[in-house]
């Protein structure tokens, strides 16, 4: 299944991913603080607000929590965000420089930041090899049978990380992000149009 998992994930995802795949890793860091318990483009629609006032951390830091509580106002727990932020941004600039720190370790000690958010900064952020597990992934991963169904997140990181090898991290982790949006759906997946032949889970019809 491995193999004709990474096959698949090339031929169908693979000139996709290959694209410039990591950005501003600060900005990076934001939208996945604001991503948490949100939607994708209420995510998206606060990103921009905030970060075409406050695209540094000294922009943000400088910033009053009520302006950045407004500017996000359209994501969960907007108050609880802003306060994480911007002590996130002064961290930053008190222990980085400025910067924003390239291990996992240090990504986790910031304010709202967890492992998923550490692993997307450090893969879509940095361009550093990590396999962030989301919903898709998680998935995925269990329907497969890659992973045992009581898994937790970070168990499925580490199985996924050990079965794979690290040069195809990046393709596994966003090729199954876009499979999961097209063809392996959270309910009702379109198993009739799965090219995945060794599926344990596949709906025969």
């Amino acid at each position: 299944m491995r193999e004709e998992l990474l096959g698949m994930l090339e031929e169908r995802y693979g000139e996709r991913v290959r694209e410039r795949w990591y950005s501003d890793p600060f900005h990076v860091l934001v939208a996945c603080i604001l991503s948490q318990r949100t939607r994708e483009e209420n995510t998206e629609k606060a990103s921009r607000a905030l970060l075409s006032v406050a695209p540094t951390p000294e922009r943000l830091s400088s910033l009053p929590l009520p302006r950045i509580r407004r500017l996000i106002r359209g994501v969960g727990l907007a108050g609880q965000k802003a306060r994480n932020l911007k002590r996130t941004a002064r961290l930053l600039l008190e222990r980085y420089g400025g910067r924003v720190p390239e291990t996992r370790e240090a990504l986790m000690e910031l304010p709202g930041v967890g492992p998923k958010t550490a692993d997307v900064v450090l893969c879509y952020g940095l361009g550093k090899p990590a396999v962030p597990v989301d919903t898709h992934v998680n998935r995925i991963s269990k329907r497969l049978g890659l992973v045992r169904e009581g898994a937790g997140l970070e168990e499925v990181r580490e199985t996924l990380q050990r079965l794979f090898p690290v040069e195809k991290w990046h393709l596994l982790n966003r090729g199954m992000v876009l499979f999961g949006r097209e063809i392996c759906l959270p309910r009702h997946p379109r198993c009739g149009q799965c090219p995945l032949r060794g599926c344990p889970s596949r709906v025969r019809k």
